[in-house]
């Protein structure tokens, strides 16, 4: 990004070039969708009071990046908060837990609550930092809401499954092998297996355990690009020509 600058800042604007206008940097919409490896890469093994420990650097850290961007002339800024983890089909088959455990949507109570509590943090150092720079757009996306209600209800939007993964293997309640990811062929238990997606995976919620699939994201832009989830109240036609998705 600032080597980038640096060559739309210096290069000449005579004749034909490739390179934006200098007031782009201006005019851009910068997106942060970051924070859920931190969040999850230790659960396994710290638990979740482990890895809470560290949870407010990774929110200064998205909070530093942002003043960083504002002092290259950056103004706008999205910041996208943690999905319910607790949700996804491969930890509900990876990390420890009780029966008592998980909620009447199949989810993990537990670690639900614990990335509601890293998405309030992150809300509150998103108001500081909107303080600090008081003529940037410094906007919280609850995409976390969204995506709670298609693990939830997914009935309710055109789905049919919300914590079973379409590209997996072992079928059952999460198609979710740890042994063998989505595309991969491997031994499992002296049989060679392999991790191969669903023939409709229009239906499903979760790609291959952690990621949504485009269904899902589908369903994730349009409620973004409808504004409800902006905090504070984000004027996104103002700034953008909105075109409809395909």
């Amino acid at each position: 990004m600032k080597e980038f600058k640096v060559k739309v800042d210096e290069l000449p604007r005579k004749g034909k070039s490739n390179l934006p206008s200098p007031n782009i940097f201006g005019k851009s919409l910068y997106t942060f969708y970051i924070g859920q490896n931190d969040f999850t890469g230790n659960l396994a093994r710290l638990g979740i009071s482990g890895v809470k420990e560290f949870l407010p650097q990774v929110v200064s850290q998205i909070a530093s990046t942002i003043k960083e961007i504002y002092a290259l002339g950056g103004r706008t800024f999205w910041v996208l908060n943690l999905a319910p983890i607790g949700c996804y089909p491969a930890f509900l088959v990876q990390l420890p837990h009780n029966t008592s455990d998980i909620d009447q949507f199949g989810c993990l109570i537990s670690y639900n609550n614990a990335v509601v509590d890293y998405n309030n943090m992150l809300k509150a150092a998103l108001a500081k930092t909107r303080k600090d720079l008081a003529d940037a757009n410094v906007v919280y996306v609850d995409t976390h809401t969204v995506l709670l209600e298609l693990f939830q209800h997914p009935a309710s939007h055109g789905l049919r499954y919300g914590t079973k993964a379409c590209c997996g293997y072992g079928g059952g309640l999460y198609n979710y092998n740890q042994q063998v990811f989505c595309g991969n062929t491997k031994q499992v238990n002296g049989k060679t297996v392999t991790a191969k997606a669903c023939k409709d995976p229009q239906n499903y919620v979760s790609w291959d355990g952690i990621h949504a699939t485009d269904a899902a994201n589908k369903l994730t832009a349009y409620a973004i690009l409808n504004g409800t989830y902006f905090d504070p109240p984000f004027p996104l036609h103002k700034y953008c020509d909105i075109q409809p998705i395909g």
